[in-house]
């Protein structure tokens, strides 16, 4: 048996225990009985909810929160309520679960159910988010490090290799997109410049929305990203014709300190606010139907931002470095330069032919 079928039947078994007792508690209590939700909650082992409301500088998963990106904490929070919900039967979410009493036989039990339910790359992201709130729950003093290395002594998940998610787009679809914001209307030249941004700087969306006044030098084209993933600093330059569309809507938009890229009110109003980065992808989403081109995200910019530069001749380190990846291994996960790249690559190889052939 598999280690992970073994953990698999391990929850399994602690599942059927439990559901036994639920069972002949609610006959003893006259109830019909119930079948809820899969649940790991153990008889016999301490309380998983708080006992009482704890300060967010002491809650675990709070300080594991906070140290987190603003795109990253959304999703690693989602995680960690389905986890916590798992563990309580629906009763408790992350902030309202005690991570301190977790234990192997928890952590083990809800590592095989995350493996049985998600797809192989989801089940390793949420397993990652349990393991950094039981570390931070060590460095508070609320477990020991020798219980918190016994509950995160766990098999690694393995991530077979995937088809590759995004595209890239093509020339002509990066063209139509901005010969729809080819308009005199304020909105219209926002837009362009949202596109010019994403498409030239290959920044991600939330990176976008955070952009202040100061962060851009129109002289060079340069974009300081103060603000980006785990809270990184880099460099990027914008090529001319970007440069071009940015100057156009800071005509409209003034020099007043702020945010670069700002929100526009129906009657053409300038609000010098940021935005938010579901504001640029609603955005994004809609000038794709109204220029007709088949359905993308703003994360595809940085796809295709990559993708070139590869195409180019530029070097894996110099597109790390632009596009603020931790590991070379990253960006190349972002090529997709397709078939048509490789086939290029292989026609490159010397062959000999046979004597006596052509």
């Amino acid at each position: 048996m598999s280690e992970t079928d073994r953990l698999a039947a391990q929850a399994a078994q602690l599942e059927r225990t439990k559901n036994k007792s639920e069972k002949q508690g609610e006959l003893q209590q006259g109830k019909s009985p119930h079948r809820g939700r899969r649940s790991l909650t153990l008889g016999g082992v301490k309380s998983l909810k708080l006992s009482a409301p704890v300060p967010s500088t002491l809650h675990p998963a709070s300080v594991y929160l906070a140290s987190l990106s603003q795109g990253s904490r959304a999703t690693m929070c989602r995680s960690l309520n389905a986890i916590a919900s798992l563990l309580t039967d629906g009763e408790c979410d992350a902030l309202t679960l005690d991570w301190s009493n977790l234990s192997y036989q928890h952590t083990a039990a809800v590592r095989a159910i995350l493996v049985e339910r998600f797809a192989p790359a989801t089940a390793k992201k949420m397993v990652a988010a349990l393991r950094r709130v039981l570390k931070e729950a060590a460095r508070l003093g609320l477990m020991s490090y020798e219980d918190y290395a016994r509950a995160t002594d766990l098999p690694r998940i393995d991530t077979p290799p995937q088809k590759l998610r995004g595209r890239a787009l093509a020339n002509d679809e990066i063209a139509t997109l901005l010969d729809e914001c080819n308009e005199a209307k304020t909105i219209a030249i926002r837009d362009a410049a949202i596109l010019a941004i994403l498409r030239g700087g290959g920044i991600r969306r939330q990176e976008l929305a955070q952009l202040k006044l100061q962060d851009y030098d129109s002289s060079t084209g340069e974009l300081e990203i103060c603000s980006g993933k785990r809270k990184s600093y880099r460099t990027v330059y914008l090529p001319a014709a970007a440069v071009k569309l940015v100057e156009a809507w800071l005509e409209i938009r003034g020099r007043k300190r702020g945010a670069l890229i700002c929100p526009v009110r129906k009657g053409g109003q300038v609000e010098l606010r940021h935005m938010s980065g579901d504001a640029v992808l609603k955005i994004v989403k809609k000038l794709s139907v109204r220029a007709g081109v088949e359905e993308f995200s703003p994360h595809d910019f940085r796809r295709t931002f990559c993708s070139d530069l590869l195409d180019g001749g530029i070097d894996v380190f110099t597109v790390q470095k632009l596009a603020g990846h931790s590991s070379p291994l990253t960006t190349s996960k972002y090529d997709r330069r397709g078939d048509r790249t490789k086939r290029q690559a292989v026609e490159r190889l010397f062959f000999p032919q046979p004597s006596g052939y052509g």
